[in-house]
């Protein structure tokens, strides 16, 4: 494979064309897939409403004052709304872009730490993750977090490997509470238990406190402060309620608490952790011992030092399962943060990382397989019927696999290079397709199609109502709020600041008699009890959890 410490072999190296084309195999589906309910329409419509009212420093959702998370991502979206569009891709610039750099980030501090072949190794560890894949291909704040905690950890290891009181120590310390900044405003104060846990515990485990002597805090708090704190003081002066809220609402009751509902047993996350690592669990494995003995398969000696980086990336990684595992609240997409520093783990231990590709393809290509005939099966025994183009998607999902698992192949003749790139670009491709027609096959995850054939009926001035529900895509799409009725949900707090906004389901009636033409978009059984009732109305389009109504 060449010599670790000098320059590697060309058949070894991620140019830029390889990240060019990796990066289009990543964005490939993004502008096909509607938005999804409930996250990726709370997270399109959010800045859509920050760029038409012009402010960013109260964050709103159906014009109603909504402080669940920082603003970072808000800003990013509507910066991006402005210069493109409001579309469903430009919403998911942000995060699914963030994602994708997550890639040449974790090959980055790979290779500079342990060399090219194991970089190469850690890159495509990542890239044929499904977890990591379809999370990332999601409207949602995780990718984000992930990938500025993750700097900030890479980052920090960096300083730690570096010569004592060296430039090398400040630069890198500067950039990990730079990135720890941004990982706050991306997802809130759990930055600080996560990152400060796993300092601990490694110093316990290690019996070295040389660490907190180098975070260089003089300069590295004052520039953590400089950028994360701004806006939590200027929306607490303009709105007195955000403080508890915030920090005791939706930091410590949501960990202490089921007060969200999200209640799921204590195990949740492991199988969703082997499930994303199943491609390569073996080598992870190896992975995990040679971290707990600070071993590499590489050669190449570290930088001189007590610091063991990869042992620190275990116990962070860990750290991490294990306090999303004892919270009160519990989402799928929590343990995002784990795999570019799982992935980094692994390739470290990975010897031939030809071998490797090769070993994940095969996993990677059955998987495809069982989990398109999964969903197709699912479909046609819940519908009666597979929608075509979601049919299209498991085949495109397939072959995609297939041709990774080919490229591979000992006689493809493919240079190992080729065959690492055709290995990650084909499970990228294979897990999106995958994605694309979980999102088409009924019942409707999104309200783009319900919203397209009502709007024909609605003009500028139509009054739009929501009873019985919000469902989030409608708003996104239809490019307006609406005026809830009988309804309160995730949007409880921000009608508590502003109860001039809550309307009555009999305040509904009053009104729906009083404003022809107006369209209310009903929970079925609601509107059921109201058609039972007499209501008066013309139903313009309907789906599974949406039913759309005109007045007369």
């Amino acid at each position: 494979m060449g010599s670790e410490t000098g320059r590697p072999p060309a058949a070894l190296r991620l140019g830029w064309c390889a990240w060019v084309l990796l990066a289009l195999a990543w964005f490939a589906t993004v502008p096909q897939r509607p938005l999804l309910d409930p996250d990726e329409g709370r997270y399109a419509e959010i800045p859509r409403e920050m760029l038409t009212s012009g402010d960013y420093v109260t964050p709103r959702l159906n014009d109603l004052k909504y402080f669940e998370k920082p603003p970072l991502q808000y800003w990013a979206t509507a910066l991006a709304y402005r210069a493109a569009g409001v579309h469903p891709w430009s919403s998911r610039l942000w995060g699914v872009g963030l994602a994708f750099l997550c890639l040449p980030l974790v090959y980055g501090w790979t290779r500079r730490l342990y060399g090219h072949s194991h970089a190469a190794a850690a890159a495509l560890a990542l890239a044929v993750s499904p977890y990591f894949v379809i999370v990332g291909h999601l409207n949602l704040l995780d990718q984000a977090f992930s990938f500025w905690l993750a700097a900030a950890v890479f980052a920090f290891t960096l300083a730690q490997c570096a010569p004592l009181r060296s430039r090398g120590e400040r630069g890198w310390m500067l950039t990990a509470w730079t990135a720890a900044a941004l990982a706050v405003l991306s997802k809130g104060i759990v930055v600080g238990v996560l990152a400060g846990s796993a300092l601990l515990l490694y110093s316990l485990i290690e019996r070295d406190t040389l660490p907190w002597r180098r975070l260089h805090l003089l300069t590295g708090v004052p520039l953590f402060l400089l950028l994360a704190a701004p806006w939590f003081v200027l929306v607490s002066l303009r709105n007195p309620s955000f403080p508890q809220f915030f920090f005791v609402h939706e930091h410590f009751a949501r960990f202490l608490t089921t007060v969200h509902s999200r209640v799921e047993p204590w195990w949740f996350f492991v199988p969703l952790l082997l499930i994303g690592v199943l491609t390569w669990n073996g080598s992870l494995l190896t992975a995990l011992r040679g971290a707990g003995a600070q071993r590499g398969s590489s050669e190449a000696a570290l930088p001189p030092g007590p610091f063991k980086p990869l042992r620190f990336l275990l116990v962070f990684a860990l750290g991490t399962l294990v306090f999303f595992s004892f919270s009160g609240s519990k989402l799928a997409p929590y343990i995002l943060p784990m795999f570019p520093l799982l992935a980094a783990l692994t390739g470290v231990a990975v010897r031939d990382p030809v071998a490797f590709a090769r070993h994940a393809a095969r996993r990677g290509a059955a998987l495809v397989l069982l989990l398109g005939v999964g969903l197709l099966i699912y479909s046609a025994r819940r519908n009666a019927y597979v929608p075509g183009a979601a049919l299209h998607y498991v085949l495109l999902a397939t072959a995609a696999a297939l041709a990774g698992l080919l490229a591979g192949a000992r006689r493809s003749g493919l240079p190992p290079a080729a065959a690492l790139l055709a290995g990650s670009a084909s499970a990228l491709l294979a897990w999106e397709c995958l994605l694309s027609a979980f999102a088409l096959i009924p019942p409707e995850r999104s309200a783009s199609e319900l919203v397209a054939r009502v709007r024909p009926f609605i003009s500028a001035r139509t009054p739009l109502y929501s009873v019985g529900q919000y469902r989030e895509t409608i708003s996104p799409y239809l490019g307006r709020t609406l005026q809830l009725a009988g309804y309160e949900g995730e949007l409880q707090f921000g009608l508590s600041e502003e109860p001039q906004k809550r309307m009555s389901l009999d305040e509904f009636t009053a009104s729906w008699g009083r404003t022809p033409g107006a369209v209310a978009f009903f929970e079925p059984q609601v509107w059921e009890r109201y058609r039972r009732a007499g209501l008066a109305g013309r139903v313009l389009a309907a789906d599974y959890h949406t039913i759309a109504v005109s007045a007369p």
